[in-house]
């Protein structure tokens, strides 16, 4: 009855992950309903690139683990050599079963499992859970000639530098792009930029990069590293500070970045293109000096 009036449910790949310390097939792998990520989405996760099977960033990576479980009172699980040790296995794995280079690995740690209660209940043990999936990058079309955005404002809650999985905001501001046909939700708190659905948002102005400060309003993005340091090595200047919606309007060039975007152009923002004069609507030379180190970085890496 229940696929007659909802469909067939999904076929689920034949890749391996990790759940609770053990390797299984993950349309095998099962958790408690009454596991605290499921019925509170009190969680955390990291997304973790890999080119050729090789962790990217591994250490911010992890630090940042640290900071999302340290707000949630949860201890971290593992050591570091063993969240090392499921990446490389799982991304290996991966590889060898698709042939896809680069991948994608999903971490998640919850509270655990626990009678229904808000309360944070003391010395559970956290459940852990590791996927692999291959990383899709930015398409050669996407990079040639960027990508179109649109704004809103930002409506989700005021602990977003929490990597939670309590991600309905995030769901619902990246459908208001989809509906447009756009690539990401630009948003802004109180007339301030803030970030992207699941990307954080740079702005260009004058061959100053800036975006916004590291708050409890801005998840810090890997990348936010990583592109200081690609500035520093360019002669770029680097600003983290509050931004206007009118400077974004106004900016040179506009720039996304993620783990799967790397760094990609906004060539167009609610419709209009973003710049000035002959450069409007394309990607700009700032995004090219900064892709370039960024392939320089993930080059060091995957040799």
């Amino acid at each position: 009855m229940t696929a007659s009036i909802w469909g067939a449910p999904p076929v689920l790949p034949d890749t391996t992950c990790y759940l609770n310390g053990v390797y299984t097939p993950l349309k095998d792998a099962h958790v408690s309903v009454l596991d605290r990520g499921f019925i509170f989405g009190d969680g955390v996760y990291e997304v973790l690139p890999c080119y050729n099977g090789q962790p990217f960033r591994f250490e911010q990576h992890m630090a940042r683990l640290d900071r999302s479980l340290a707000e949630l009172r949860i201890g971290n699980p593992l050591t570091r050599d063993e969240w090392a040790d499921i990446a490389r296995r799982l991304s290996m794995s991966l590889k060898a079963a698709t042939g896809a280079p680069n991948q994608l690995i999903y971490i998640q740690v919850t509270r655990g499992v626990a009678l229904r209660d808000h309360v944070m209940p003391p010395q559970i043990v956290p459940t852990v859970f590791v996927m692999a999936s291959e990383m899709k990058l930015a398409t050669p079309a996407q990079r040639e000639n960027g990508v179109a955005c649109v704004t809103a404002n930002d409506f989700r809650w005021e602990k977003a530098h929490i990597k939670s999985t309590s991600l309905l905001g995030a769901v619902f501001s990246r459908q208001i792009s989809a509906d447009a046909g756009a690539v990401e939700t630009v948003m802004f708190r109180d007339g301030f930029l803030s970030e992207a659905a699941a990307s954080n948002v740079w702005v260009v102005k004058d061959g100053v990069v800036m975006g916004p400060p590291k708050d409890n309003l801005v998840l810090e993005g890997i990348r936010f590293g990583l592109i200081e340091e690609i500035c520093q090595a360019q002669g770029l200047r680097f600003e983290l500070r509050r931004i206007t919606r009118a400077e974004v309007l106004d900016a040179d060039e506009l720039l996304l970045s993620s783990a799967t975007k790397e760094v990609l152009p906004i060539t167009s923002l609610d419709g209009l293109p973003v710049g000035h004069g002959a450069q409007a609507g394309r990607p700009g030379p700032v995004y090219a000096k900064l892709y370039a180190g960024y392939q320089r970085a993930v080059a060091a890496v995957a040799a």
